[in-house]
């Protein structure tokens, strides 16, 4: 599965796109919804934690967490906006 990433995500994981695993030769458990994907993302990207919010579009629509993802979606990462000040 192909990750999205934008703003602070983006720079979080050094990358504007991340490959994720869709089967596991190790036995670990991999992400099947937005919320599995989020933990397992924030696992492995500790810095992820650090962000208030992150939204993440499937197939180019906002989705909760309960949704369930799948290797030939399209998922992005949207962290909050960062402040700009004047």
């Amino acid at each position: 599965m192909t990750i999205l990433l934008y703003g602070t995500a983006k720079e979080i994981v050094g990358s504007p796109t991340l490959s994720v695993p869709t089967s596991s030769i190790t036995g670990k458990k991999l992400p099947n919804t937005v919320g599995e994907l989020k933990a397992f993302l924030a696992n492995t990207y500790p810095e992820l934690k650090k962000l208030t919010a992150m939204a993440v579009a499937v197939n180019h629509n906002y989705a909760k967490d309960h949704e369930i993802i799948n290797s030939y979606d399209e998922v992005a990462l949207i962290p909050p906006p960062e402040r700009v000040w004047m």
